[in-house]
């Protein structure tokens, strides 16, 4: 049940996190949101990995560990870059349903490259659950363009690739337990990101990167947030297969249309409620065959 609630854990923080960073992009400009999360998380996880090291053995990367970061911290940066694309070309709900077929593509990458078994009590689960996000989001699907949908489908399925190197990562470490674990290839990762942010930064936005700096203070708490939740998403990741974490992820969507609903007095629709739940019975069924 660790992973259950790691997930939920995490779920909340980067609601926090997307807050802070949205109330950034104005000051900082997208690509400067995004960075924060990186440049800003980093110092959080490596003071926390330094302050346990003297009481926990820090696992040793190997090769397979850093090919495995390297390939989701890769694959993170692009879905994020066709995160945005998506959104600025479509509604917010059809870009967050297309984005939200990550358990799927998840679960058959995952199949693929580490070999984790799929049957079909998983994959129905998780595919009830994604069709609930669909119909839930409220999207009108007649505005959506080949283009958009697109560049949705490959948000998501790059999401989910980012998931299968993130679990890659820490599955290849050769010893120590599941936090450990997590905490140093978060530390790894961000690491990682932020080089690749910092030298695009450098070339390309270097009027962002001063603006970051500026903003330090507010930037910090996106940071701190973002460390906070990916340190969850990885302890999840590092316990039980990604897709498994990504689909019991949904369940935000129900969360934010109650939020939406009574903050924000907004309407929701008979399909939506249809759609809110099936993410229900499908997360339900998900943790029924796995936990």
């Amino acid at each position: 049940m660790i992973w259950v609630w790691a997930t939920l854990i995490a779920a909340v923080a980067q609601t926090g996190r997307n807050a802070a960073q949205a109330g950034l992009t104005a000051s900082v400009g997208t690509v400067g949101a995004t960075a924060v999360r990186f440049l800003f998380g980093l110092p959080f996880a490596a003071l926390s990995l330094i302050a346990l090291a003297p009481f926990v053995a820090v696992p040793a990367l190997g090769g397979n560990t850093v090919a495995y970061a390297a390939l989701g911290a890769a694959a993170q940066i692009g879905a994020t870059a066709f995160m945005l694309l998506t959104m600025r070309g479509q509604g917010f709900g059809v870009a967050t349903a297309l984005m939200k077929t990550e358990p799927v593509t998840l679960a058959i990458i995952g199949a693929v490259v580490l070999a984790e078994p799929l049957g079909p009590a998983r994959l129905g689960a998780i595919a009830l659950a994604t069709l609930g996000v669909v119909l839930a989001s409220g999207a009108r699907w007649s505005r959506a363009g080949l283009r958009g949908i697109a560049t949705g489908v490959t948000a998501g399925a790059l999401f989910g690739l980012s998931s299968i190197g993130f679990r890659g990562a820490l599955l290849s470490l050769p010893e120590g337990g599941f936090f450990i674990r997590a905490l140093t290839v978060l530390v790894l990762t961000l690491a990682l990101q932020s080089a690749a942010m910092l030298i695009w930064m450098g070339l390309r936005d270097r009027r962002g990167l001063c603006a970051i700096l500026r903003m330090w203070r507010q930037s910090l708490t996106a940071g701190a947030l973002g460390a906070f939740a990916s340190l969850f998403w990885f302890i999840g990741f590092a316990l039980t297969p990604a897709a498994n974490v990504r689909t019991l992820a949904l369940i935000e969507v129900v969360l934010a249309q109650l939020v939406s609903g009574r903050l924000f007095r907004q309407s929701t629709t008979a399909l939506q409620l249809c759609g809110m739940g099936l993410i229900v019975l499908g997360v339900g069924w998900l943790l029924a065959v796995t936990v």
